[in-house]
Formats: C-alpha cells, structure tokens, sequence
C-alpha cells in the first residue's frame, strides 16, 4: 500500500506542531522529504544555522544560513523558539518560521537533532514528539560516511555521541524505526501516529 492509499493526516484545525528528531544520520530529512513529495499536508519550519552550506544546500530552502554575529542577534532577540551549539556549530529554530508553517494550516513538522528537541521540550511541551532510530547502527554508520563533509576525526566523535543520543528514545511521544530500503513504511508509521493526534478531540492551538 503506498503513502497515498493511506487517509489524510486528519484536521489541521488547528494544525499539529510535531518535533521529529533522532541521531545524525538516522535519515530525518529523507523521511521529511518523502512526506513532502506524497503531498502530505506538513510544512518543515527553516532552521537557522552558523555553519557554512554543504554541496547543494540552498540558503532558506535546506537551512537559513547566518554568521555568528546575525545569529547572536537573533538570540538577543528572543526570535529563536530554541538554540544550541552542535559540533561547533550553533542551530536554532526561528519562531517566525514556525508561525509561518503553522498560518498554512499544515502541520508544523520541526527537524531538529537530540539537543534541540530537549529544549523544545521545554518550549512546547504540547508539542508531540518523533524519535526516529536506526534499524541497524552499520547503517547509520554509512548515511554519515556517504555525506563526506567531516574528516574520520569528526566522524569518530559523531558515531560516539550516537549510543547517548539513542538512549534519549524515551523521552519522546513516539519511537519509530527507519527500516533501511522501506523509507515508505517509515513515512507511513509516521504519518499514522500525527493522524492519531490530528484526530484527537479536545485539542487546542499551541501558541508559538
């Protein structure tokens, strides 16, 4: 049964704020993409970032590329829902991007890595939240090995934080496993549990 043959994720009335997260390489942004592509009715809000684009990445479209003196700014402010610093490099969500999702009437699906959705979780606890895991860590491994944007050094460390960042699993609302080869499956068991809580009665707008 493909995507499409699935219901609607439900009312977006109001729309859901979902935070989807996991370890580096877990396969966040291709589960998003696919969401996307099936026309699913969710927005991904743009995450700000300090750190250079890679091959590709288009600024606005992939991340809302800044230098540390803007991004700072914006700290200042009060216009980032939640920041930190990963591998040297700061990220942080833009309360107006989620806004702008959610004026839509789409469900605002946030990407962020393990330490941005702690603090979101402190943000927006109404938030449901997604924790995507590997179906095998060698698969993880070679997601990351495939990007070629960090030397074996960098890799190292960022396969040692993996086992940490997996033990997060329980604090999210929702566990779900990337099956390597069915990006399909995870779409579904992802689109399956927002439809849970889109259709859930009583629910009430998240204010940003």
């Amino acid at each position: 049964m493909s995507v499409e043959d699935e219901q609607p994720l439900g009312t977006t009335d109001p729309p859901l704020i979902v935070v989807l997260s996991g370890p580096s390489g877990v396969g966040k942004d291709a589960v998003i993409q696919r969401m996307i592509e099936q026309g699913l009715p969710v927005v991904m809000p743009v995450t700000m970032t300090t750190r250079p684009p890679r091959d590709g990445e288009q600024d606005g479209v992939h991340y809302v590329f800044v230098d540390l003196e803007e991004f700072e700014r914006q700290v200042a402010a009060g216009e980032l829902l939640e920041h930190a610093v990963v591998y040297e490099n700061r990220y942080g969500v833009p309360r107006s991007q989620v806004r702008a999702a959610v004026a839509t009437g789409n469900h605002a699906l946030i990407r962020v890595d393990v330490q941005g959705a702690a603090s979101l979780r402190e943000t927006l606890p109404e938030a449901m939240s997604i924790f995507l895991v590997p179906d095998d860590l060698a698969h993880l491994e070679a997601h990351l090995r495939a990007r070629g944007s960090e030397d074996e050094e960098a890799l190292r460390v960022r396969l040692a934080k993996v086992e940490e960042e997996l033990r997060e699993a329980e604090l999210f609302t929702h566990v779900i496993e990337n099956v390597e080869g069915d990006l399909d499956a995870t779409v579904r068991a992802v689109a399956a549990v927002i439809r849970a809580e889109a259709d859930r009665e009583g629910r009430e707008a998240i204010e940003v």
